[in-house]
């Protein structure tokens, strides 16, 4: 049988893992200066989670979900978004209960849903995440877009838009809707079959619809910001005065509803220009009402998710990403075998010292190991055995330079991690 990884899945191997460690430091380090602490969820969830959060009028319910039976007889989904888990782990250890607003992240978080691969993403990628909960404010909108901005453009991506828009509330929402479901009525003929089945229970959905007659028919099609109720109207106009002043450029898209049901008011997408048609690199918005869905009080709540495979194309494509760092500094060879003993002995004294060291455990002679350490790149070898290993000694070179110097073998692990980190 020829095993190959399942279609819409891909491997990262060591040498690109790197890649992936450099953003993830970047993104905690912003985490960080924003008070923003790590949550770690399931893999899977109870299937109503889901249906109950995201909506079952979505794509990604109807069509996207890794859904199955456990031996228990129970609905299972493999989670195909992260908020709807941020915010049932709320609820369920309650952490409404504490000062709030809380302010998670999750990374490198799987999610999987069942979609052609397109270029950055696959059936199972991976999310960066940032829920908040507890906070009403515009100005929470504005700090956590501020936040996805300083991420992406921390990474030296340059060439960014957001794009902003208000879907309303529960108050003004149901006004809208009836006023779209009269204007795609006009046009029920022309809607694809998805859409014609969204007209009637979720007509916000066919906004949505990446059918280009669905999306030439929504161009003229009643627009959200334009019905909102005072409150709503009140809230996009502090979150553009918030913006302003933080410097960041918008523009209002009234096309953007996002794939979720759980959206209110803000939703909010940052696009790079760098990858073309599929280069949105961020999106999310808030939701009020979510918490509440999920059997928890009536708390706001407002986040967003990043796509780091998504990421990665864009700073694989502007040439964004360091070079790969040294796997090893120090290749302890060995000359002979009475001298394996005292060469792994050596090797673990300048771990010990913080020396990424590595030695060889297959055999090989002392010219094999040679060339082995320039297959790795490691800067110096430092050799053990011979009269050096007689005289408590021990040889390093430079493979750069070709020189060797002799080092006392007891202080030779300190002195070296002492000129490494120079």
């Amino acid at each position: 049988m020829d095993y190959r990884a399942p279609k819409g899945t891909t491997d990262v191997i060591p040498a690109q893992s790197y890649k992936w460690h450099y953003i993830e430091s970047k993104i905690r380090e912003v985490c960080a200066l924003y008070g923003v602490r790590e949550v770690r969820t399931p893999v899977f969830e109870h299937t109503e989670l889901f249906l109950r959060g995201v909506g079952d009028t979505t794509d990604i319910v109807q069509k996207e979900m890794y859904t199955f039976e456990d031996k228990g007889g129970r609905s299972i989904t493999l989670k195909p978004e992260g908020t709807a888990g941020a915010a049932r782990c709320f609820v369920e250890r309650k952490l409404y209960n504490e000062a709030l607003p809380a302010k998670m992240y999750y990374l490198n978080s799987p999610t999987f849903r069942y979609e052609n691969p397109q270029a950055g993403r696959y059936r199972e990628h991976h999310q960066f995440g940032i829920e908040v909960f507890g906070a009403p404010q515009a100005s929470c909108d504005a700090e956590i877009i501020s936040l996805a901005w300083a991420v992406i453009q921390g990474l030296g991506v340059k060439k960014l838009t957001l794009h902003i828009n208000s879907i309303g509330c529960p108050e003004c929402r149901p006004k809208f809707n009836e006023a779209l479901k009269s204007y795609f009525t006009a046009h029920v003929d022309e809607l694809c079959d998805t859409c014609k089945g969204r007209l009637e229970r979720n007509p916000l959905r066919i906004l949505d619809c990446k059918s280009p007659v669905c999306k030439a028919i929504a161009e003229g099609a009643p627009k959200c910001i334009d019905n909102l109720c005072p409150d709503c109207k009140a809230h996009m106009e502090q979150l553009e005065a918030y913006l302003t002043r933080l410097g960041i450029p918008y523009e209002i898209d009234p096309m953007i509803v996002r794939g979720l049901d759980y959206y209110t008011r803000t939703v909010f997408e940052i696009i790079s220009t760098d990858i073309g048609a599929q280069g949105t690199v961020c999106g999310g918005g808030r939701y009020d009402g979510l918490v509440e869905q999920v059997g928890g009080p009536a708390i706001a709540g407002i986040g967003f998710g990043m796509g780091m495979e998504r990421l990665l194309l864009v700073m694989e494509s502007l040439n964004l990403l360091p070079e790969e760092p040294v796997v090893t500094q120090v290749y302890v060879a060995s000359l002979g075998e009475e001298a394996r003993g005292p060469a792994f002995g050596f090797c673990n004294e300048l771990r010990l010292a913080g020396v990424r060291a590595d030695m060889d455990h297959v055999g090989r002679s002392l010219k094999a190991q040679f060339k082995f350490a320039g297959k790795i790149d490691a800067p110096f070898v430092a050799i053990v055995g011979g009269d050096e290993l007689a005289n408590g000694q021990v040889k390093l070179r430079n493979m750069a330079t070709r020189e060797e110097e002799l080092l006392p073998l007891d202080t030779a692990a300190t002195a070296i991690a002492a000129r490494l980190a120079e």
